[in-house]
């Protein structure tokens, strides 16, 4: 079926191709190799993308997440979830900022906050394209408590202010000033 799905898909048939790497990654599941099939199911969703079936595109990524959990493997599985929300970030910020979220979470389940910064950054800049300034705040606020747990003072003094700013811009002065007052402490 690898072989099939890879010819659809040189042939720029990406529907046959993504249907036939859907089917390998299933056969790989019957087999027990849920690495294998989380792979395939990877690659149906970055056809889905090409497709522009944003739809397949979440349920694909999350598919192939769930499955690198099954061999224990969370950096996988979160990395799965953000190469979904960067296909969303235009089409379906609010999508984006779900799956961006519920990847930082797989990471702080698996004590590698470190490995979530980026991800923390990507929504928090979402937020503030969608001009959801409280919320870009939050998860800026949030990057500074993973940094601390890392004891990465730089990543954590610049998500502080990065927050700070966000209050400000939003003329929020007085979570602003909130703010600098917890991160002074």
């Amino acid at each position: 079926m690898l072989y099939v799905a890879n010819g659809f898909r040189v042939s720029k048939d990406y529907e046959k191709a993504k249907l036939a790497f859907e089917k390998a990654s299933k056969g790989q599941e019957m087999l027990a190799s849920p690495w294998d099939a989380a792979k395939h199911m990877e690659s149906a969703a970055a056809l889905a993308k090409e497709l522009r079936n944003w739809t397949e595109v979440i349920d694909f990524y999350r598919r192939a997440s769930e499955l690198y959990m099954q061999c224990d493997r969370p950096q996988p599985a979160s990395d799965s979830l953000a190469k979904a929300a960067r296909a969303l970030e235009d089409a379906l910020p609010d999508d984006a900022v779900q799956l961006y979220t519920d990847a930082c979470v797989i990471l702080e389940d698996d004590g590698k906050e470190q490995m979530a910064f980026d991800l923390y950054r990507a929504a928090a800049s979402i937020y503030v394209k969608l001009e959801k300034f409280t919320d870009a705040a939050t998860f800026l606020l949030r990057l500074g408590l993973a940094a601390d747990k890392c004891n990465a003072r730089n990543s954590q003094c610049k998500a502080y202010l990065s927050a700070i700013i966000v209050y400000l811009y939003a003329h929020d002065l007085k979570q602003a000033e909130k703010c600098y007052n917890d991160c002074s402490q």
